[in-house]
């Protein structure tokens, strides 16, 4: 199966976990559109759901689609997340941001219940990191930011390039109106502790390990789609 089937199959066995009359975070990125499109198409039989989106452009396919959708505000607890994932480890550890929309995406999940991930086989890992961690940062004071980035990464014997996300000639922004910096470490073997280290740092708006969010990932692989749950 080639990546867009994967995701398409990822997508429909996390559907199936969505009950009619759920408050429903929806993600952000590739295989999360793909979920769009399938829970489009169950509201246009009837389903009925209302969805936060975690980013500007996952609201506007659930609007050209026809997912009702709600603000946090309006619905602050949710029921069930489902977004994809950069990577995974064994403890359901992710890395997200890759899309930018890390910051909304953790808001959402956190106000959930549960949070259910749909990736393809290509997304798990032993050792996080080979995927670049997202790190949102404030625009002011971004090199005194990075230097302290280095300091706390450095600290836990993590080196590797650091770079501002940049789209075409300018700095890439985020929704919230951040920049991001992408910390390319290789292996992250205790994302518990870069976590407190990255949040010790003011200019840090948000990271992009997602800790103990996760309760169940739905992997596509060649055999077809199954589920991992959250170590207890």
């Amino acid at each position: 199966m080639d990546a867009r089937t994967l995701k398409i199959e990822a997508a429909k066995a996390a559907l199936a976990h969505v009950e009619d009359g759920m408050r429903l975070g929806i993600g952000s990125g590739s295989t999360a559109e793909e979920f769009v499109r399938l829970l489009a198409k169950r509201v246009g039989e009837g389903l009925s759901i209302i969805g936060v989106p975690t980013s500007e452009r996952t609201a506007k396919l659930c609007d050209e689609t026809g997912v009702p959708l709600t603000t946090l505000d309006e619905t602050p607890e949710l029921d069930l997340t489902i977004d994809g994932a950069d990577e995974f480890n064994p403890d359901l550890v992710l890395i997200k941001g890759g899309g930018g929309a890390l910051l909304r995406e953790k808001i959402v999940a956190a106000a959930s219940k549960r949070m259910i991930v749909i990736v393809d086989e290509s997304k798990a890992v032993d050792v996080l990191g080979r995927f670049p961690l997202p790190i949102e940062v404030n625009r002011f004071g971004l090199r005194a930011t990075e230097i302290a980035i280095r300091r706390v990464a450095g600290e836990l014997g993590l080196a590797g390039p650091i770079t501002l996300r940049m789209t075409k000639d300018q700095p890439f922004v985020t929704d919230g109106g951040h920049f991001i910096l992408d910390a390319s470490f290789g292996r992250i073997p205790d994302p518990r502790a870069l976590s407190n280290g990255l949040h010790s740092v003011p200019g840090v708006v948000e990271h992009g390990l997602f800790l103990g969010l996760a309760q169940m990932v739905v992997l596509a692989g060649a055999s077809g789609a199954r589920t991992i749950l959250a170590r207890r």
